[in-house]
């Protein structure tokens, strides 16, 4: 388990040992992106260092090269649907915290039955599920029949729920979901406990195992990621790198994808942010494409129109469309969001800028039939 070697660098000093890179420690590793050579882990901490903002051009030109020559133009879109705001965790920076008095659903089979329509209508075919962290109210009963519904309209499942047992996550792989995201939130163990003080989340431990018992239980691709805003961002970067090498050489069958969601207003007023500016942000993708070259990034709409419209073309792989982060958003039930986004334009809208960018919107880029085809052989 990862766990096994995650405290082996504290937080912190991983956090030193980036601030301690030099200009000449960035210039080798993009000599060695360059020359289209592999980096090692020292290379990627090189180009998250501050002392690579001012290489941001060459970044930009590796990464764009590196993506185009992995991915080609395309941009994959896919869409959430939250099934649930109920939770018994107390997440002082989540719209959906325990202590919030807000008013929760739990959507109906009718009602997941009226949102997959306005998902399908737009053309959506890959989609992730989402539910606070309440097992009583969305157990894996529940969520199996919500995957029975869904599988009907859409090609690619994901979730994004609660962490579960390796069994657990065998037993949602056979009812037809291909992906698991499991975003740690911070790395940082201190952060971690001040901020989680009640229910399943509060161990840490468990969440940062779940992408190790989702590699054995075999989903097809696995999601990371690091709630930026909460604790050092160069320690973030950091433990998420050191995650994403372990499990990639680990788990080789799976595929990985990561994303970094920046800090956005919610229910609570959270004022501890440590704030990430897009120019920073950038540069940590930036070196998650060089030195990751194979992983699939993902930008969600928590960003801005403008920003989203220049990354699409500089190494992201994946893009959330017109999300809504309520259940039953998408047939206005009224319910409270998780937080706010940033991009609210519609699918048309997006897909619209994207192919004016020479990029290529993809709606469908998977097929159970293919993926029983491949387990025959």
């Amino acid at each position: 388990m990862f766990t096994e070697i995650f405290d082996q660098t504290p937080f912190a000093a991983g956090s030193e040992i980036i601030r301690s890179k030099k200009k000449e420690d960035v210039e080798k590793a993009l000599h060695q992106a360059t020359r289209g050579l592999s980096l090692d882990f020292q290379d990627y901490l090189s180009l998250v260092s501050p002392s690579a903002s001012s290489y941001l051009e060459p970044m930009a030109f590796l990464s764009k090269k590196i993506k185009k020559e992995r991915f080609g133009n395309t941009i994959q879109l896919f869409m959430p649907l939250y099934l649930s705001n109920e939770c018994r965790s107390s997440c002082l920076y989540c719209g959906f915290s325990y202590e919030n008095k807000i008013p929760r659903k739990t959507l109906t089979e009718d009602e997941i039955r009226k949102e997959a329509a306005v998902l399908q209508s737009k053309g959506i075919r890959h989609l992730v599920i989402l539910t606070g962290e309440d097992y009583s109210k969305t157990n894996l009963d529940y969520i199996l029949r919500a995957i029975s519904i869904l599988r009907e309209s859409f090609d690619s499942l994901a979730i994004e729920i609660y962490p579960l047992d390796t069994d657990d996550y065998k037993t949602v792989i056979a009812s037809g979901v291909e992906a698991l995201i499991v975003y740690q939130e911070t790395y940082d163990r201190e952060v971690y406990t001040e901020n989680h003080y009640r229910g399943i989340k509060k161990n840490m431990s468990y969440r940062l195992e779940a992408p190790d018992r989702g590699g054995k239980a075999g989903f097809r691709r696995i999601g990371l990621g690091a709630l930026l805003g909460l604790s050092d961002p160069l320690g973030e970067l950091y433990k998420l790198g050191e995650h994403a090498k372990y499990l990639i050489l680990k788990y080789w069958k799976t595929s990985f994808q990561i994303s970094l969601p920046r800090m956005r207003p919610a229910a609570g007023d959270f004022q501890k942010i440590v704030p990430v500016n897009d120019r920073d942000f950038v540069r940590y993708l930036f070196a998650l494409r060089i030195s990751f070259p194979d992983i699939g990034l993902v930008l969600s709409t928590r960003e801005s129109k403008t920003l989203r419209d220049h990354l699409a073309t500089l190494g992201i792989t994946s893009m959330s469309v017109e999300s809504k982060t309520e259940p039953g958003g998408y047939s206005n039930s009224g319910a409270l969001k998780q937080f706010e986004i940033e991009d609210d334009r519609s699918v048309s809208e997006i897909v619209f800028s994207l192919k004016k960018s020479g990029l290529d919107p993809v709606f469908k880029d998977f097929d159970r039939a293919l993926l029983r085809t491949k387990e025959c052989f």
